[in-house]
């Protein structure tokens, strides 16, 4: 059963690092994502998700499959998608869920448009779909540096953006740090979303962020644990999901996001904070 386990990655150069760029993104997209979630900005990840196709596909156009140049055109695309959308939600009468998802279905349909005019539909698998597999040393390199300054970022603005996300009212009127750190936080999500862009596609990237944020929070009480809980499920999922992909010969990243959903329906069922099961078990009342 060890052998198993371990066999692959002991074998195979690939194996082991798309395993080191798994472990990045855990521990750097699912803190993201816990934050996403108790501000009730879920589904802006997804939007994001998709704004920085358009970006990614620019790079593509310009410099083929370069690392470098797709993951300067995402960062701009998916920055540029949520500013203009709080512009647009302060200066008309829509407001930013509506503004989002414009932006998200034009950014959807020029960043596909954008690849298919150069490239192959192997092209655009790959910008859509990831290659989690065939992570090199550049790019691992990337998600390690984003890991590194999101997680030394997220300690930084960590108290303010918790106030924001229970009390923004007091923040407000206690501090200038509401604006700032609203902003810093939308760096942060655009950056891991072009992160998991590099492994998993532009597609499923925000799939490691949210769920495995949205299972934590069927275990734990406080944010810490959310987070916690959040990276250790990610990683799990990532780890089963590389092996089941190499077992079953099945696509590695759409195999990691399944398993991060199977975690996330599990914890509805079963998680010990408000899972169905616990919900329907009969209580004990109260006595004198």
């Amino acid at each position: 059963m060890i052998d198993a386990l371990t066999q692959p990655f002991a074998e195979f150069a690939f194996m082991r690092r798309a395993l080191i760029g798994c472990l990045a993104l855990s521990l750097s997209a699912p803190p993201i994502g816990v934050f996403l979630v108790l501000r009730r900005m879920s589904l802006m990840g997804d939007v994001m998700g998709h704004a920085i196709l358009p970006g990614a596909a620019i790079g593509f156009l310009l410099a083929g499959l370069s690392l470098f140049a797709m993951s300067l055109g995402a960062f701009a695309s998916g920055l540029a998608v949520a500013l203009a959308a709080g512009l647009v939600a302060r200066t008309t009468i829509l407001r930013e869920d509506a503004s989002l998802a414009g932006f998200y279905l034009v950014s959807l349909a020029l960043g596909v448009l954008i690849v298919s005019m150069r490239g192959s539909n192997v092209d655009l698998l790959h910008v859509l779909f990831g290659t989690v597999l065939a992570l090199d040393d550049a790019a691992i390199l990337l998600l390690a540096a984003i890991a590194t300054v999101s997680l030394a970022t997220l300690a930084v603005i960590y108290r303010p953006l918790v106030l924001e996300c229970f009390d923004p009212q007091f923040l407000r009127s206690v501090s200038n740090l509401s604006s700032p750190t609203h902003l810093i936080f939308l760096v942060l999500v655009v950056l891991n979303l072009v992160a998991g862009f590099q492994a998993l596609g532009t597609l499923m990237a925000v799939g490691i962020m949210l769920l495995p944020a949205v299972a934590a929070r069927f275990w734990a009480a406080d944010v810490s644990g959310m987070i916690l809980v959040a990276m250790a499920g990610a990683f799990a999922a990532s780890v089963a999901g590389l092996l089941l992909s190499y077992y079953a010969n099945l696509p590695t990243g759409p195999a990691i996001i399944l398993l991060c959903g199977v975690f996330y329906l599990v914890s509805m069922m079963v998680g010990v904070r408000g899972g169905l099961v616990w919900g329907l078990l009969p209580r004990k009342h109260l006595e004198a």
